[in-house]
């Protein structure tokens, strides 16, 4: 699993100093947590590298992700994140007025991605860890951050340092950004035991 690299911008952008080093430096703790929190966690249950390259469905247990907490799986090659929101993420994604698609109308998701939370339970959202602009990976950041890129009302959300696109804890896509669409709600179930079956639904896709 790999991650587009943030190039450096150039003196000549004309961009605040202040800002340009949040975008870099956020870009290289995006990298080294993404890390630092898949490495020990995938390589627990992945599947063999046959059943990875047929693009195999994989599980996992969501009980262990602790509230407020992200967990990366990984399927078919792409990093898949399960956050496990807690009530004030969940709060945040109410009365937002300046989303491109609240309701994920463009390049259709699953039907149980179609509501404000985009999951099948409220708590639990899972999507793919991938910008959908030119593919690099998002970061975290919470309310209250001093990262000049978000406006100084941030609720909290993901933030694409190579080119600053923002998202809320839904994966859902801010206005006049980069990004074209929200990111990628993969198809899901949870099993009979509880463990969640990220690549399959049942609806029949995969």
């Amino acid at each position: 699993m790999s991650h587009a690299p943030a190039l450096p911008l150039p003196p000549e952008s004309g961009m605040d100093p202040e800002r340009r080093t949040w975008l870099l430096a956020t870009s290289a703790m995006g990298v080294a947590a993404t890390a630092a929190v898949a490495v020990p966690f995938v390589s627990s249950f992945a599947p063999s590298e046959r059943a990875k390259a047929q693009g195999a469905a994989v599980t996992m247990d969501p009980s262990v992700v602790e509230p407020g907490e992200l967990k990366t799986v990984e399927w078919r090659g792409q990093p898949v994140w399960v956050l496990r929101r807690t009530p004030e993420m969940l709060a945040s994604l109410e009365g937002t007025s300046d989303l491109a698609d609240p309701a994920s109308e463009k390049e259709q998701q699953p039907d149980y991605a179609t509501n404000t939370h985009r999951s099948i339970k409220p708590e639990v959202f899972v999507t793919v860890g991938i910008c959908t602009h030119l593919g690099c990976s998002p970061v975290t950041l919470p309310q209250g951050t001093a990262n000049p890129s978000v406006p100084a009302d941030w609720k909290g959300g993901f933030f694409c340092p190579c080119h600053g696109s923002t998202f809320d804890f839904a994966g859902r896509v801010f206005r006049n950004k980069p990004a074209p669409t929200n990111l990628v709600v993969p198809p899901h179930k949870y099993l009979a035991d509880g463990s969640l079956l990220i690549g399959e639904d049942d609806s029949g896709a995969a």
